[in-house]
């Protein structure tokens, strides 16, 4: 984590995407002796974990954290968009569409660039769509990261195990970035 927390010093942002992906949990995944959170969710696909990731305007992990499964990506955003640095502009999925995530945006000095839901009276008349375009980064990320087995299947007890596990999934992302 200190390595990972080293790395996204570097990061550029001008524009922070979010976005949540769920992994499926191992049977035996469950049930720690300990009392540290877990972070799995039950729900009837299953046991489940959510990933709440944020990216920079590179394509590169900057933070993250591990709710269950069960979690609301609007619900997890508050507690993601407190931990990242401030940005120009926040991009995000429908699913994080809520006017106390676009508050906390713009209380950090940034623009929302999130779409409006479809039963909205509102519209998206302010949304910046080329700049939505761009929100693959984020799920690009997604796909790199569960070239990892161990991130794709979560088997790890506890939370911050497999918060460890996914930030040294992310220092291999940056490790491009390292070579000259």
């Amino acid at each position: 984590m200190q390595l990972f927390t080293e790395l996204r010093q570097l990061a550029d942002l001008e524009w922070e995407f979010i976005d949540g992906s769920i992994v499926k949990v191992h049977q035996h995944a469950t049930g720690a002796c300990s009392e540290d959170k877990e972070a799995i969710g039950k729900s009837r696909g299953g046991n489940t974990t959510k990933i709440h990731m944020a990216v920079d305007s590179s394509g590169l992990p900057v933070d993250f954290i591990v709710t269950g499964g069960e979690v609301h990506d609007s619900k997890a955003a508050i507690e993601l968009l407190e931990q990242l640095p401030d940005a120009e502009h926040v991009i995000a999925d429908r699913g994080y569409d809520s006017e106390k995530v676009r508050e906390h945006i713009r209380a950090k000095n940034g623009v929302p660039t999130i779409p409006r839901k479809r039963n909205s009276k509102i519209g998206n008349g302010d949304i910046d769509w080329c700049l939505y375009k761009y929100r693959h980064l984020v799920e690009n990320v997604f796909a790199r990261l569960k070239h990892y087995r161990s991130v794709a299947t979560r088997y790890d007890k506890l939370a911050r195990n497999y918060a460890s596990t996914l930030a040294l999934a992310c220092c291999l992302i940056w490790r491009p970035m390292w070579v000259d």
